[in-house]
């Protein structure tokens, strides 16, 4: 019988909120994949999920009656992992402490299943602890690592496109362009880290990126901007100003100056020109960030911390982001002055207080938002936002 591989979603799911509102936990993209692409690619096959229920439509769910391998979503591959997972035979499982990280099942009881280490006969332990996001701020904590990671895995055995010589380039050998891919009269500084350009995209002149940096297929950085890494520019996405160790999942826009530091965008969001956010606080002390799990703030443990932006958010020009601010999905902020550090999903407004976005409004706009690019905002898309408007209603009376 052939075997069916499945990542599946664990208690971080809720410490990822609001990122994971609108996908599974593997669809988070750190490095220059998304947590999906990297086992894909590791493995060599295609993966199903296990979400939650309101996500399964749009994310494929297994074949009930089929063996199925089941990777945490959450655990990021390495070579030596993926060797272990591929020798489970039926009934074992692989575990980290008291972390579930894979497992063989004759067949999946239903798509809302979540696997218990007591459920597996024979449990084998992995020594050292695996690579795994379990908060927020991992994705731009541990982006540098992931990044040169699947820098390695991308490029391995392949030869870069020639970079024009109008760019000043330093350690060239660890800067990979791929076709399609533009640049001229740029800096490119690799002595940090690698420099990764997707295929079609464009860093226009002027532009000064140290790495370790990504730029995904067809993303566009804007003249003259200024880029530290670790940062990764997913797909699909227009970038300019100042941006510091921060990752945008892709199809969004920080088109203009302003400053982005030490931060997470998920899709479809919007930043407005000369907006900046906080990345530390007056007093130096650690940054305490919004926590869907808790219902309230927790310590990161952070000097740096600045914002998290759940999917389809946007902020209006001249917006003032505070220190571990955190935006939950649909939000629109505009004004005067700092708003509030913690926005729930569905919120309009700014520093004087926030209504109700109400949700076809919403979808009136992500469907314009979508047919930019020639894209369709489909039924499902719809449920979901319906959905994720109908699980957050207590967060806006927070």
């Amino acid at each position: 019988m052939q075997r069916q591989y499945t990542l599946f979603d664990d208690s971080r799911r809720n410490n990822l909120l609001p990122l994971t509102f609108t996908r599974p936990v593997s669809e988070i993209r750190i490095g220059i994949l998304t947590i999906t692409q990297k086992w894909e690619k590791q493995l060599g096959v295609e993966f199903t999920f296990m979400t939650a229920e309101y996500l399964q439509e749009k994310y494929k769910a297994p074949m009930s009656n089929t063996e199925t391998c089941l990777i945490n979503g959450g655990v990021i591959p390495d070579q030596n992992l993926s060797d272990q997972i591929s020798k489970l035979n039926l009934g074992e499982a692989l575990a980290w402490n008291d972390v579930l990280i894979a497992a063989v099942v004759p067949l999946v009881p239903s798509p809302s299943y979540t696997p218990q280490l007591d459920n597996f006969r024979k449990v084998k332990s992995i020594k050292e602890k695996p690579f795994m996001v379990s908060n927020p701020w991992d994705i731009f904590t541990q982006n540098g690592k992931t990044l040169e990671q699947d820098y390695e895995l991308l490029t391995k055995g392949r030869k870069s496109e020639p970079i024009s010589n109008t760019n000043r380039v330093l350690n060239p050998e660890r800067v990979f362009i791929e076709k399609g891919a533009k640049i001229e009269c740029a800096i490119l500084n690799a002595a940090s880290g690698p420099i990764y350009i997707g295929a079609n995209a464009e860093v226009m002149e002027g532009s000064i990126v140290r790495g370790p940096f990504a730029l995904c297929d067809s993303s566009i950085l804007k003249l003259g901007a200024k880029i530290y890494g670790p940062t990764t520019i997913g797909p699909n996405s227009k970038v300019g100003g100042e941006v510091n160790n921060s990752v945008i999942f892709g199809n969004s826009n920080k088109a203009h100056d302003g400053f982005l530091g030490n931060s997470v965008l998920g899709e479809w969001c919007n930043i407005g020109a000369d907006s900046n956010n906080s990345n530390l606080k007056n007093n130096y002390a650690n940054v305490k960030l919004w926590n869907y799990n808790t219902k309230g703030f927790v310590d990161t443990g952070l000097q740096f911390c600045g914002l998290i932006m759940g999917d389809h958010s946007k902020c209006g020009i001249n917006t003032m982001f505070n220190t571990g601010t955190v935006v939950g999905v649909s939000a629109n902020i505009f004004g005067s002055g700092f708003p509030r550090n913690f926005i729930p999903s569905f919120s309009w407004g700014g520093a004087q207080g926030f209504s109700i976005y109400k949700v076809e409004k919403a979808i009136e706009t992500a469907e314009l938002v979508y047919g930019r690019r020639n894209l369709n905002f489909t039924e499902v898309d719809k449920k979901i936002f319906n959905k994720v408007f109908e699980i957050t209603k207590e967060f806006r009376n927070y």
